[in-house]
């Protein structure tokens, strides 16, 4: 990790010509499919409006892998993400023993030494249930679009630091960050 405290990497990204493709249609725009400068014009134009004129960017869908804290994700589970699969405590949490590197902040060392014993011990569901919020979860989001600028939207001016380094992150991998960010 970085000196942030969340790590963001765009693992794949779909649908961009299809997408503007779909798009003309209603513009009786180049018709054919090749991407043109008209359909990519009308794309820039129609990006930021909303109403459903900029509903081409439900087409456009990224997969991006997220490490983050516990208490960030809370606030990202508000979204209807398309799909998201974690790194379930279920199946992760009993295999290997914690150390401060898996914490934001790193906890007291007769309570890590604690939490270790359970988990020697196998038991999940009081390890569960003793996990701190600063406790780093990786999880893959599968969204489109048009869901990341809702979220840019609402969040872009959030006091919790870690969606500034979010949107600074998934920004600067995408490959179209001018649909999101005007």
């Amino acid at each position: 990790m970085s000196d942030t405290l969340i790590d963001v990497k765009v693992r794949l990204e779909a649908g961009y010509e299809p997408a503007l493709h779909g798009m003309a249609l209603s513009h009786s725009l180049d018709v054919e499919y090749p991407l043109t400068e008209r359909k990519i014009e009308r794309a820039n134009k129609l990006a930021h409006k909303q109403g459903g004129h900029n509903k081409f960017l439900e087409s456009m869908i990224l997969w991006i892998e997220v490490i983050a804290p516990r208490y960030w994700w809370q606030q990202a589970d508000t979204y209807r993400i398309a799909s998201k699969q974690s790194e379930s405590t279920m199946h992760t949490m009993l295999k290997q023993e914690l150390s401060a590197e898996h914490f934001v902040e790193p906890p007291p060392e007769e309570w890590l030494w604690y939490l270790n014993g359970l988990i020697r011990n196998k038991e999940l569901e009081k390890v569960k249930r003793l996990l701190p919020e600063g406790f780093w979860q990786k999880r893959m989001w599968c969204l489109s679009y048009k869901t990341l600028q809702n979220i840019y939207l609402q969040r872009k001016q959030h006091k919790l630091k870690e969606w500034q380094d979010f949107f600074a992150q998934v920004l600067e991998q995408i490959d179209h960050p001018e649909f999101i960010a005007p």
